[in-house]
């Protein structure tokens, strides 16, 4: 459905924003996009939607080609949705009225029921009647999400969806924006620092660095098998540690505390994690993560186990 082939932009010559991108996403399937601040997240979920224009290379969608500013008056493409960060809501009329602007007006009672599954969905039944201005950010940022969604777009784009909105509701609020977005077989990129966004919801994981695509996979690929710390850093704490002379990368949970092991170390401190500790050790003069369910105290000895197969 959509073919992303060997794009590059920059916003100013000789400095690459993004270089020689390629990748494709079929009707319904979701992309996470990660990578640190600034890597050009953003950069491409606008030239996707069409607010920028390229530097070269080309942007399909099914057999619609994907043109910026330079071919379009009014940017954008229309069967897609880009939500942004700034959220460019209407703040003096209601949250449902903010909804329904963007569908039908011949229609009332197809545009009431839309809008109160939609209400749903972001959980937001209750301040159906309120005025935007009165909300909170996390507020605003799930009824941009459900104004992006009035029309069902083919392709929906979210930058950092989930970063205004609390804890206890961002977890059931993505479970249950994932699961409206498969039902209705909308195509999702989402750029996001979270890492459930893209562990526990994508098909597909992009990962950036250096303006260049640095990993392109299944999530889980991703995860079990990291290319460099760099990636590894992007889900959790990682031990980049050498071992009889060769260098891994190992998650806390990839090392145990065990009866007897050639690995001795020395507890250096202890972080409650609420279902864990995260302890820190030293080994072999090189600092070391691990998870624990019980704490240990500081100068402990103690010996490691690491995990053999993901240690090789």
């Amino acid at each position: 459905m959509l073919k992303v082939q060997n794009i590059s932009f920059s916003y100013t010559k000789n400095k690459p924003v993004l270089n020689d991108f390629n990748f494709t996403l079929k009707k319904g399937e979701h992309l996470c996009v990660m990578g640190e601040s600034g890597c050009g997240k953003s950069t491409l979920l606008k030239i996707i939607y069409g607010l920028l224009d390229v530097d070269k290379g080309t942007i399909f969608w099914k057999e619609n080609e994907v043109l910026g500013p330079k071919e379009h008056l009014v940017p954008g493409m229309d069967f897609f949705k880009y939500v942004a960060q700034d959220f460019d809501l209407m703040p003096y009329i209601s949250v449902s009225e903010n909804i329904k602007k963007h569908l039908s007006r011949f229609y009332p009672e197809e545009s009431e029921k839309r809008t109160q599954e939609l209400l749903e969905v972001i959980e937001m039944k209750a301040f159906k009647n309120t005025k935007v201005k009165n909300l909170s950010g996390g507020q605003k940022q799930r009824v941009a999400i459900a104004r992006a969604l009035a029309k069902e777009p083919e392709l929906l784009l979210l930058d950092e969806p989930f970063g205004q909105i609390d804890n206890f509701k961002k977890n059931a609020l993505r479970r249950r924006l994932f699961a409206y977005l498969k039902e209705k077989n909308i195509a999702c990129i989402v750029a996001t620092h979270d890492k459930n966004d893209a562990l526990s919801f994508a098909d597909k994981l992009l990962i950036i660095r250096n303006h260049k695509i640095l990993a392109y996979n299944s999530p889980k690929e991703i995860y079990n098998s990291p290319k460099e710390k760099y990636v590894a850093a992007l889900f959790d704490d990682v031990n980049e540690i050498t071992i009889n002379g060769k260098t891994h990368l190992l998650y806390p949970h990839q090392i145990k505390v065990v009866e007897k092991s050639k690995e001795k170390a020395t507890i250096t401190n202890a972080y409650f994690k609420g279902s864990y500790w995260l302890i820190e050790a030293e080994f072999d003069n090189q600092k070391v993560f691990f998870n624990r369910k019980t704490n240990l105290e500081v100068k402990t000895q103690i010996n490691l186990l690491f995990d053999v197969n993901l240690s090789k």
